[in-house]
């Protein structure tokens, strides 16, 4: 016998379909392009052998059963929930394009602009997979696509085990795939009575807690002013806004996508030369160059508070594996107006350290477990006003990888650049993925906001070996401390001018 199978959207994963809802132009997918040898990817015929990969693909999908769900609604309350799709077709999923010649990475780079450039369709999986031949140096790319409502970063990097992973794997794994056994949805009655259930247990569990507390009143209070002062700390950075920049016009339509490499080894000797983290290394370049390209558009960034909304991942050990975001957030501020690249490195290294202390990340995500409580809509509001306040004006994320080189149908990976979405008053996104040495940098912009996107890749290049230069001439690690006004209040997200 057969029975029905749902699952609810957390609260945090519905506001990436609301945020798309409310803005026509942000696009809440996240993404990837990928490159491998085209070589070994060839059938007999000297094409790419779309047959197996169709099948690796097939074989893979057990592993990540949300890639062959659909959304539905609950009746009356419309709360998005995932359903097996019974109509799944892979064919719809995977797409085969050629570019024509030369096939240089600049055409690349266009084609997957214009790929996420576009919306999943929301009456199917919302995830697709382009292969891309006749790239130069007889590579292919995967360009990946998948809806932020179902996938974080850290989820996507589990999720890409499932297609690309040791070399000796691939065989077995295609000629022993596992079929996956589409489970019914639930009736339209079902989903509204679990739904008036799910509220009501809410509402008895809420009476249980004030029942509680009447009988322990001071174990209460204490344990109340915790939770204020945790959830203030999410508050007070979510609700304070940055400074208006140029970067931060109401988003358009069209997008460019780009690309960096840089060697995980070089960015390790220099943050242990300073004595930080490699993600205090991201940030420095990220600031110099941002202040640089600001700068040349005749910003005065010394007179910005300008922050970056850094993604943490929350997950759990007992959590790894699961799909859905598990993230929360802390909003830094920049120092883009410092010019020596030393400096600039303690400025970031002292902003983050505070940050880590502030409770802000434990407070946003404080916020979002209160969003899957009988307060469901406490998280679509905050969305909103994240919205209209415009707490960050960049976002910059950083996913670690596995540090061992992959194979995608005994393909060797040689490089794939990650994506992060847009959100509507916010023109630029910047994620970074290390695999098997290499950092990889992916810039996301608004094709109108920011034509001249290559201009401020090539900042981020520069800034790096400014960094990389001076480190190699400062004493290893405890370098004085820098103190400013700025940096002091830099974790409240405020800096004077």
């Amino acid at each position: 016998m057969s029975y029905s199978y749902y699952e609810r959207l957390s609260a945090l994963d519905a506001t990436f379909l609301d945020t798309e809802d409310q803005f026509a132009n942000a696009y809440m997918h996240v993404g990837s392009v990928s490159l491998f040898d085209a070589a070994p990817l060839r059938d007999a015929d000297g094409a790419t052998d779309m047959d197996k990969v169709r099948r690796l693909v097939e074989a893979g999908l057990h592993r990540v059963p949300r890639y062959q769900q659909k959304l539905a609604r609950t009746p009356a309350f419309g709360n998005p929930v995932w359903v097996d799709d019974d109509r799944f077709n892979l064919l719809y999923h995977i797409r085969h394009v050629s570019l024509p010649k030369p096939g240089d990475e600049r055409q690349l780079k266009r084609l997957a602009g214009r790929i996420m450039s576009q919306r999943l369709d929301r009456g199917k999986p919302l995830w697709e997979l382009w292969v891309v031949d006749g790239i130069e140096r007889d590579r292919v790319a995967l360009i990946s696509k998948a809806h932020h409502c179902m996938i974080d970063g850290v989820g996507s990097v589990e999720l890409s085990t499932a297609l690309i992973g040791a070399r000796q794997d691939i065989e077995e794994r295609i000629s022993h795939p596992r079929a996956f056994q589409t489970r019914p949805a639930p009736s339209p009655r079902d989903l509204f009575l679990d739904e008036i259930n799910r509220r009501v247990t809410q509402t008895f569990s809420a009476v249980q807690t004030v029942g509680g507390a009447l009988w322990n009143p001071v174990g209460a209070l204490r344990s109340l002013s915790n939770s204020l002062g945790t959830a203030g700390a999410g508050l007070g950075a979510a609700l304070s806004s940055a400074s208006p920049t140029p970067l931060n016009d109401e988003v358009g339509p069209h997008r460019r996508f780009d690309w960096l490499d840089m060697s995980l080894d070089e960015i390790k000797a220099v943050k242990t030369r300073l004595g930080g983290t490699i993600n205090d290394v991201v940030l420095t370049v990220a600031s110099g160059a941002l202040g640089r390209f600001l700068h040349d558009r005749g910003v005065r960034v010394e007179q910005l508070d300008f922050r970056a909304m850094l993604p943490v991942n929350v997950r759990s050990v007992d959590e790894r594996g699961t799909l859905g975001n598990r993230v929360s957030s802390m909003m830094a501020a920049l120092p883009l107006d410092e010019r020596d690249p030393v400096k600039r490195f303690q400025l970031v290294m002292e902003t983050t350290r505070r940050l880590k202390k502030s409770g802000q990340a434990a407070g946003i995500q404080m916020m979002e477990e209160l969003g899957d409580s009988s307060m469901g809509g406490l998280l679509s509001i905050l969305s909103q006003l994240y919205a209209m306040q415009r707490p960050f004006n960049v976002v910059i994320t950083n996913v670690p990888g596995p540090q061992f080189q992959l194979y995608f149908l005994g393909s060797p990976l040689g490089a794939t650049y990650p994506l992060v979405p847009l959100f509507h008053n916010q023109t630029l996104g910047i994620a970074l993925f290390s695999c098997n040495g290499m950092l990889y940098w992916g810039f996301n912009a608004d094709w109108d906001a920011v034509p001249d996107l290559h201009e401020l890749v090539e900042g981020v290049a520069k800034e790096f070996a400014a960094l990389k230069d001076r480190a190699a001439n400062e004493p290893p690690t405890n370098l004085h401390t820098v103190t400013s006004p700025r940096a002091k209040s830099a974790s409240a997200g405020r800096r004077r001018s």
